[in-house]
């Protein structure tokens, strides 16, 4: 069973507990690093010019303390493995219904590879895969 190492519980633990829930249950099925939690207003700007962000701050659920989002990839990182990523957020998405079934997390969970979350991917004008983010409306 993989656990999280140093780097990747520190960012977690910048993330609003439904997600810190989430992604500790993830890690015991599935190796993956938290690559970003919370963004500072000069990390988000870095961000948005780098073409990662589509927003500026603070408009990020990133910018807000605790994180409303979180990036996470499956370990070891492979950027060019969008198979994997995609199959690494199915499992994500489907241990978030089942924890907010369990009454253990009450957000459900938007991911950066399906924006508006009707299962097709290739309308997504802006593609997201490590991005994972609480929905304001809960269960």
């Amino acid at each position: 069973m993989a656990k999280f190492g140093k780097t990747s519980t520190s960012r977690l633990r910048q993330c609003h507990n439904d997600l810190q829930i989430l992604f500790n249950e993830v890690v015991r099925h599935f190796d993956c690093s938290v690559i970003c939690g919370h963004r500072s207003q000069p990390e988000q700007d870095e961000a948005f010019e780098k073409g990662f962000s589509k927003v500026k701050f603070p408009n990020s659920k990133h910018n807000q303390f605790p994180s409303l989002a979180v990036d996470v990839v499956p370990y070891p990182i492979d950027w060019n493995d969008t198979k994997r990523m995609i199959h690494f957020a199915g499992l994500v998405k489907g241990l978030s219904i089942k924890l907010i079934e369990e009454g253990k997390i009450n957000h459900h969970i938007r991911w950066g590879g399906d924006w508006d979350s009707d299962t097709e991917l290739k309308d997504n004008k802006f593609q997201d895969y490590p991005h994972f983010e609480l929905l304001t409306k809960t269960k």
